[in-house]
């Protein structure tokens, strides 16, 4: 390439340095990299950074504003989804609260069987007490009367039986 190709040489050769050839053979590796490096005009890197940058820089701007609205976005989603899990727990838990109360609804009837049982047993066994307290008086009386009637029979048989006349 001569030097009118190389635009970076041209301005560094309209500075007023010699350009030098970095060809390998020309330096080794051990010399000082400084010296090797030509002088670069500090003005000209300055405008070269400021292109750079105003050629980029937008598009950098645009896409960090861009990250930010989706890293708010997903901050959120992420809000949303758990809010959203917390409800499924909750309606989860609703699910088990009914559940139990269907359960102790049943458990509750089932009381109230055994109770009305239990009240129905209790008249029963009061009924059958009195019954067996009435049979018990009854068959008291009828023993009585039994007695009784035999003491009758045995007094009217000593009377009816013969008895010696008195002589007198």
């Amino acid at each position: 390439m001569s030097l009118a190709e190389r635009p970076e040489e041209k301005v560094l050769a309209t500075a007023g340095t010699p350009v030098r050839s970095l060809d390998p053979s020309d330096a080794s590796p051990d010399e000082g990299v400084v010296e090797d490096l030509p002088l670069i005009d500090e003005k000209a890197v300055e405008q070269l950074t400021e292109g750079l940058l105003s050629h980029y820089l937008p598009d950098l701007q645009r896409s960090k504003s861009a990250l930010q609205e989706l890293t708010q976005n997903q901050v959120v989603l992420l809000e949303t989804l758990e809010q959203e899990i917390s409800k499924f727990k909750e309606c989860n838990s609703i699910l088990e609260i009914d559940a139990l109360f269907s359960e102790a609804k049943h458990y509750h009837s089932k009381l109230v069987n055994i109770r009305n049982e239990m009240m129905m047993l209790h008249e029963k066994t009061t009924k059958l007490k009195k019954r067996a307290l009435k049979l018990q008086q009854k068959r008291q009386k009828e023993e009585l009367e039994r007695e009784q009637q035999r003491e009758k029979e045995l007094e009217r048989e000593k009377q009816l039986t013969a008895k010696p006349a008195r002589r007198i």
